[in-house]
């Protein structure tokens, strides 16, 4: 069975949003439209406490993109973004939730931060979404969202140790860097996972 993981797809990371992925905006629409092609469609949502660690808002003297330390892990300190009950961490008006199953929020410690939607950075803690995707009879996982050189990446590295096949549907992400995106399509290509085009799938 395949799931189509729909990464983060909220209003803070969109353009015009505090953490905006340049043209972020113009993955909607084939992530709407690859929706129907998949048994199952699952959301994550970047949800952070008001006074969580990984905003340079938390961090005197340091800046937006300054790097620093988390319980021992590097940390990128970040706008103040996808702040609990707020639009930004909204999805976005654009994207079709009809069809979503479940959505399963991250970043929710104020203690480390949460790239993927199956762990927080360190391991230290699981959101279920693995136990969840096994319970359905899922064994391929595509991935669709912001940013590809971040969230949709750390996902797409814990849904291959977790042993599920793994397509990252390239077209229907965006990153922050390009230069961190290719490194990030090495690493996984290493690690086995499938790099594809939306149309190998909407034909």
């Amino acid at each position: 069975m395949k799931a189509l993981l729909l990464i983060d797809i909220q209003n803070d990371f969109i353009p015009g949003g505090a953490l905006a992925v340049p043209e972020g905006s113009a993955i909607i629409s084939i992530v709407n439209e690859l929706q129907s092609h998949f048994d199952l469609v699952i959301a994550t949502q970047d949800w952070h406490p008001r006074l969580h660690k990984s905003f340079a808002s938390q961090h005197e003297g340091k800046n937006v993109f300054d790097v620093t330390q988390l319980q021992g892990l590097e940390q990128v300190l970040w706008p103040d973004h996808c702040v609990q009950s707020t639009y930004g961490a909204e999805f976005s008006p654009a994207l079709d939730m009809t069809r979503v199953e479940v959505i399963f929020r991250k970043g929710t410690s104020t203690e480390i931060d949460s790239y993927s939607g199956f762990f927080d950075n360190g391991h230290l803690k699981s959101t279920a979404l693995a136990e969840y995707l096994r319970g359905k009879g899922v064994t391929d996982v595509y991935l669709v969202g912001l940013a590809a050189d971040f969230c949709v990446y750390f996902t797409a590295l814990d849904a291959i140790q977790e042993g599920f096949s793994t397509y990252f549907i390239e077209d229907a992400t965006r990153a922050i860097s390009q230069e961190g995106f290719e490194k990030a399509k090495r690493d996984l290509l290493d690690k086995g996972g499938q790099f594809i085009h939306s149309q190998s799938i909407l034909g």
